[in-house]
């Protein structure tokens, strides 16, 4: 939204050509994501606890993880709003992956709410099944995978394979590449659910992947980085 609104003024004011910098957005993002958590987080915590909204703690885990019942959930919640809140001020909003982002993003929110709330009102830690997420999850980023690749035509069926420079090795997956590419977005996503432990309180695994995909997400989408990763080759980075 800032993008959009500022930048094209640079020429009236130069300052404002710092917009043009993925660096400067890009910590712009992170500082404004940061805030909005800090600012938000009291009143949602307290807004949980008043509502009862708390973990459920499987019981066929090590007594010391009992202590965390109740612990305030739906962290998702906040998390998705620092998220969306940030992207739509400091992203290009006329680049439909944005959006393709962050409507996978909400999806993928919404069935981690109805597996909480399940997990609240049934007073239960297990909540939807995993074969009903990975399902919902699957046609989800299906649909919107299709939308992008075939409807907007804003992809290839290309994949490049790491550090090859030049288009050296570009695998032609053909329409193998839908499935691929929900596989990688599902497989990933669902990699934190894995790994949160017995107590379902993912927020450590969270914020290791979130540190990591950001750090990614950067080096992918700066030309310069990408350049000398060998990652120019990517159909739609560095744009």
């Amino acid at each position: 939204m800032l993008y959009e609104l500022l930048y094209p003024l640079k020429d009236q004011w130069g300052p404002l050509n710092v917009f043009g910098y993925i660096s400067f957005r890009a910590a712009a993002a992170m500082t404004t994501a940061l805030l909005m958590t800090l600012f938000i987080y009291p009143g949602f915590i307290r807004w949980l606890r008043h509502r009862k909204l708390g973990q459920e703690v499987r019981d066929d885990g090590p007594q010391s993880h009992l202590q965390k019942q109740g612990t305030p959930t739906m962290g998702g919640l906040l998390i998705m709003m620092a998220i969306v809140g940030s992207t739509l001020l400091w992203s290009n909003l006329a680049n439909p992956k944005v959006w393709m982002l962050l409507a996978i993003g909400a999806g993928f929110l919404l069935v981690g709410f109805a597996d909480d709330w399940n997990k609240i009102t049934r007073k239960s830690s297990a909540g939807l099944s995993g074969k009903a997420r990975l399902a919902i999850e699957f046609a989800w980023t299906g649909l919107v995978l299709w939308w992008g690749i075939y409807y907007m035509g804003i992809h290839t069926t290309e994949v490049p394979v790491p550090f090859f420079k030049d288009d050296e090795l570009l695998l032609n997956l053909g329409s193998f590449y839908l499935p691929f590419a929900a596989f990688v977005i599902v497989g990933t996503a669902n990699a934190v659910n894995l790994t949160d432990g017995l107590d379902g309180l993912a927020i450590g695994p969270v914020m290791t992947a979130s540190l990591t995909f950001g750090l990614l997400a950067y080096l992918v989408g700066s030309p310069a980085y990408a350049s000398q990763l060998a990652l120019h080759g990517v159909p739609g980075v560095a744009e």
